[in-house]
C-alpha cells in the first residue's frame, strides 16, 4: 500500500529532545517497515529564527541523504516550513525567497519525488490573494516549477495556510501556473472554505496527500479514496498524526485506520466494477 508517515507525526518527540532526523528515519524502516519518507524540515532547521527557519548545512542535508540510501529508502515528499512565498513586507519576501532556494537545492540533494512549499498566509484563517500577491506567487511558482522539471520532481502548496485553505483559489493558482511540474499537497479535509467539496476540486493537481485522524474517522473517506483514483491520482496517502500522546502508538493505529480505509475502498471500487459488468 502506498502509505507514508508525515515527519511532522513525530513533532512532539522531536521538542522533547527524544528523536532527531537519523530516530526518524530508523522508526519508518525499522519500527513502522517502510522504504518510503514524508520528510519534514522541522528536524533540521533552525526554529529560533522564525518565520525564516533557516536550513541545516549542506554537508548536513548530504549525511542525511547517505542515511536514506544506506536504508534503501525513498523520499515520497519533502515538506518545507520557513520557506513560503507570500508575505506582505518586501525585505522579508527576499528572505524567504534565498531560504526556498536553500531548500530547492536540498530537494536535489535528498532526491525528494515531490516538495511542499506554502503560498504564505495565516495558518488560521483563508485570505483571498490580491492582485499584487496573486502575481507574485504565480511568478513563484513557475519559477520553482521549472527547477522542479529539470530535477524530476513535482512541487507546490499544501492546503495550510492563507488563500490555499480555498480550494477555488487553489484551482485559480493551478490554472494560472499552468505547470506540469505544479501540483498540491492535498490535506484531505482541510479546507476553511467549500469545506464538502474541497477535495475534489483540487484532486486533478493533488501529488500527495495527508490523512489526519478526524480525516480517517470521517465518514466519506472511503469515497474520498474514490474520488482521488478516479481523478487519476497514484501518490501516497500520508499519515499526520498532530496531537497529544504516544505518537508512536498513534501513528500507528492511524497507519491501520488508512489501510482499512484503502482496502475498503478496493473492494468496493471492485464490486462496483462486477455490477458494472
Amino acid at each position: 500500500m502506498n502509505i507514508s508517515i508525515g515527519g511532522y507525526s513525530f513533532n512532539n518527540t522531536y521538542l522533547e529532545g527524544k528523536m532527531d532526523v537519523f530516530g526518524y528515519l530508523e522508526t519508518v524502516k525499522y519500527r513502522y517497515r517502510m522504504d518510503v519518507v514524508d520528510l519534514w524540515n522541522g528536524f533540521f532547521i533552525d526554529r529560533s529564527s522564525k518565520p525564516i527557519m533557516k536550513l541545516a548545512d549542506e554537508s548536513y542535508i548530504r549525511k542525511i541523504r547517505e542515511a536514506l540510501d544506506e536504508k534503501e529508502m525513498r523520499v515520497v515528499n519533502f515538506a518545507i516550513d520557513g520557506a513560503h512565498l507570500w508575505d506582505p513586507n518586501e525585505d522579508m519576501r527576499k528572505q524567504l525567497y534565498d531560504n526556498a532556494l536553500l531548500h530547492l537545492r536540498a530537494s536535489v540533494i535528498l532526491g525528494a519525488e515531490t516538495v511542499r512549499i506554502d503560498t504564505g498566509g495565516s495558518y488560521e484563517n483563508f485570505e483571498q490573494m490580491g492582485e499584487e500577491q496573486f502575481e507574485y506567487t504565480v511568478k513563484r511558482y513557475r519559477e520553482f516549477s521549472d527547477y522542479a522539471r529539470e530535477h524530476g520532481f513535482l512541487l507546490g502548496p499544501e492546503n495550510h495556510m492563507g488563500a490555499s485553505l480555498n480550494p477555488n483559489e487553489m484551482k485559480r493558482l493551478a490554472e494560472a501556473v499552468d505547470h506540469p511540474s505544479f501540483g498540491f499537497l492535498v490535506h484531505l479535509g482541510r479546507w476553511k472554505e467549500n469545506q464538502a467539496e474541497g477535495d475534489s476540486i483540487v484532486a486533478p493537481w493533488a501529488y500527495h496527500t495527508h490523512f489526519d485522524e478526524e480525516t480517517a474517522d470521517g465518514e466519506h473517506a472511503v469515497s474520498t479514496i474514490h474520488m482521488l483514483r478516479e481523478a487519476g491520482y497514484k501518490g501516497y496517502f500520508g499519515v499526520e498524526y498532530n496531537a497529544p500522546g504516544n505518537q508512536y502508538i498513534e501513528t500507528e493505529l492511524l497507519i491501520s485506520k488508512v489501510k482499512k480505509i484503502l482496502v475498503d475502498a478496493s473492494q468496493s471500487s471492485g464490486r462496483g466494477e462486477q455490477e458494472h459488468e
